[in-house]
């Protein structure tokens, strides 16, 4: 397992804040070398930290699309295989394990209603899904 320093810490905050950084703007906010931010970006993919970088979008430019969060309750021990299926599930764009009245909360995106709709029916018949509550996410604040 690898100890994280406060310089790992301020690098991935600041590659979530701009994945596509260019590494000599990074080692100026850290005030490091290039070779040192290369150094910590090649170990911190390579002990799986890190699992690749990404792009962020206008908060408007899937302003069509439905998103919303999913409770679901699982029957006794089939977490592993509704688990399974679900990940099959593009429309799923995360699924967390989590405590209390719910086994498991996925982030669900789809592009319209019918969709939406075929998601939610696809999910409750997987065999061990005992129930579950979706919420549609309104907006962000």
């Amino acid at each position: 397992m690898h100890i994280y320093d406060g310089l790992d810490r301020e690098l991935i905050s600041l590659l979530r804040n701009d994945g596509r950084a260019p590494l000599s703007k990074l080692a100026d906010a850290l005030g490091v070398s290039r070779g040192t931010v290369q150094n910590r970006l090649d170990r911190l993919l390579e002990n799986g930290t890190l699992h690749g970088f990404t792009i962020r979008v206008r908060e408007d430019y899937e302003a069509d699309d439905i998103r919303a969060v999913m409770m679901i309750e699982v029957a006794g021990k089939s977490t592993s295989q509704v688990i399974k299926k679900l990940r099959g599930m593009p429309e799923l764009q995360k699924l967390h394990t989590t405590n209390g009245s719910w086994d498991l909360v996925a982030e669900v995106l789809t592009t319209n209603l019918s969709e939406f709709d075929r998601v939610l029916r696809e999910v409750r018949m997987i065999d061990g899904v005992l129930n579950s509550e979706t919420s549609i996410l309104l907006s962000s604040v």
